[in-house]
This record gives C-alpha cells, structure tokens and sequence, in this order.
C-alpha cells in the first residue's frame, strides 16, 4: 500500500437509536461538522457494535449491501440505502499484514450494517468513500480488542481512517422512550468516568476497570457496544489530540459520546 504523508485520524461514534439516520437533532448536525473537517480519505475501516463472529473476519466485497439490522421501526427507516464501495483490495491485504490473528475475508455473508451507515450517512451522505469492517471476535476478552486495535492502526498511515461505532454507556432494559427522559445518575458517572480516563491517555483502565463498578457493569451489561472504543484507543499515537465532538446521553441509558484522535 502507498503510504500518505498525513496520518490519518481516527473517531469513536456513538450510534444509538437507529432513528438517527433519518432525522436531524444536534446529534446528527455534529456528525455532519465532523465529516466537513475529516481530510481526503482512501478508505474507512469500521469496527461496528453489530458484527460479532466467532474469529475475526474482514468485508472483501466491491459492494457491500446495506443491512437494516433492527425491528420494529418505520419503513422508512428500511427503506434507506447507503451504496458505498467495498475496499476489497486494501481488506486483502489486511489479511496480509495481521497474520495473528488470522482474519479471514468475508466475500457475502455481511456488508454494511446500522452502527456503520447510520452514522455515515451524515458524514458522508454522498456514500463515495469506500467502506468495509472489521468483525468483533465474540470469544475474547477486553484486551485482545485493545491490541487488535494496535495491529491495524499501520492503516492510518496509508489513507484508512478507522472508526469504531458503539455506544460507551448502552443499556437497552433501562432505555426510557421518554423524549424529556432524563438520563440516570449510573449512566452520567459511566460516561464522565470514561471521558476522565480518556484525557488522561489511561487506556489501560478502560479494558481493565471497566466492569469494576457498579455503574460500569450497568453501562456495559454486555461487551459489543463497549468493545469499539478500544480499537480506536489501540490505534492511537502519544501524538494524537484528543476532540469530544459529541457529549449527551440519549434515552436515559445510552450515552451518544463521539469523540476523534488525530
């Protein structure tokens, strides 16, 4: 692969409710700020909350399908396409450049599920920058995902920037459909206990203390929407510059925090 001269960033995006991809709130307008800002990309690799596989596996289509992977939401929730290109040659050699673990490409079985084009969609609405992801290993523990993070992050020097799309704080038994719901005090000291940890660059206790508590063990009650972040934080440099684009908790239990390194 070429390598650029500008390192790319890199960013974790909340998603939360999937209604987000037809509606415009603040939330969303900070997404399209974001996308404004980013520099010309070759490519995203995403690590999306809603691809969990059994070993790690690489989309390798030239176009990866839009998957509404949801229920009981409005057809025009279904009805949205978001037609980006694949990488499949930069997918390739992906599986080159990590041998261990092996990750082996996915030519059919996925494509592009909601935490990816959902967020998307408003940060690149045309679809014109090729997109594929990266699958969470259900069967690992915390750190593998951290280091994970480590031995993809050489892309960032070659155009890829990477993206993790999950939620720090998502608990979906305490969601409140309330729209004047107020978030839980669990819920806010979660958020603002990882946001601490984050400025201090203490990435080591976001895999390690993270279920230590009460109000973590309420935010994560389980790993897929947690698990993300730490792609992101295992791709970082000492050098990177910590932004918070987003900051608010949705729904009483899901905190939309998106923040980029760069």
């Amino acid at each position: 692969m070429e390598n650029i001269s500008e390192k790319m960033p890199i960013a974790f995006l909340g998603h939360g409710n999937p209604m987000n991809a037809i509606e415009k709130n603040s939330f969303t307008e900070s997404l399209r700020k974001f996308g404004a800002k980013l520099p010309k990309l070759k490519a995203i690799l995403m690590i999306s909350a809603h691809w969990e596989t059994n070993g790690t596996y690489v989309t390798g289509m030239e176009r990866p399908r839009t998957i509404h992977d949801f229920g009981n939401f409005p057809r025009a929730l279904f009805e949205v396409q978001y037609p980006a290109p694949g990488a499949p040659e930069i997918a390739k050699d992906l599986t080159h450049e990590v041998s261990d673990p092996i990750i082996q490409i996915d030519l059919n079985k996925w494509g592009l599920d909601h935490g990816t084009w959902s967020v998307l969609k408003h940060i690149f609405p045309q679809a014109n920058i090729p997109v594929f992801q990266l699958s969470l290993d259900r069967t690992k523990p915390m750190e593998y995902h951290f280091e994970m993070g480590k031995k993809i992050s050489y892309l960032r020097d070659h155009g890829v920037m990477i993206m993790g799309s999950g939620n720090i704080v998502h608990n979906l038994r305490e969601v409140n459909w309330d729209p004047e719901a107020k978030p839980y005090d669990w819920a806010i000291e979660f958020d603002q206990w990882v946001k601490d940890k984050l400025e201090k660059r203490d990435y080591k206790s976001l895999f390690k203390e993270a279920l230590s508590s009460k109000e973590g063990k309420l935010s994560i009650p389980t790993l897929e929407h947690y698990l993300p972040i730490l792609y992101v934080l295992g791709a970082s440099s000492d050098s990177d510059k910590l932004l918070h684009e987003f900051e608010g908790i949705d729904m009483s239990s899901m905190s939309m925090r998106c923040f980029s390194l760069s």
